[in-house]
């Protein structure tokens, strides 16, 4: 059996301001925002309803949870956004200097497609 970190055991919240719980020790009705959004849900403008502490790799790491109960359902894009989106990832996959639209994104680094980059000397 795993062992249990009372330290982190404040239901009540009067330790930690919130109700504390430990690794894999919240019941059930809360969520993080991840497991909110597998579900597809978010938490929608409610506050944090408690958290999940445990220690991990640089010290004591935190976790947020949220009310299942008061999450709202996801937003979907409207045709407008989905249209802006298409083009700005259309424009990231553009080469400033060939304008050759690339199946990569272009990296940032250089600021043209790898072919304008390093173009092949010929060999002749």
């Amino acid at each position: 059996m795993a062992r249990i970190r009372a330290a982190f055991h404040d239901p009540d919240g009067t330790r930690y301001g919130i109700p504390t719980y430990w690794w894999k020790g919240a019941p059930p009705g809360y969520a993080t925002r991840r497991q909110l959004t597998a579900t597809g849900l978010r938490p929608g403008g409610q506050p944090v309803a408690a958290q999940v502490l445990w220690r991990g790799v640089g010290g004591t790491r935190i976790a947020y949870l949220y009310r299942v109960d008061l999450a709202a359902p996801k937003r979907t894009a409207t045709p407008a956004q989905r249209a802006a989106i298409d083009k700005a990832l259309i424009a990231r996959r553009t080469c400033r200097v060939c304008r050759t639209v690339r199946p990569y994104f272009i990296p940032r680094s250089l600021g043209e497609c790898l072919a304008c980059a390093f173009p092949q000397e010929d060999a002749a």
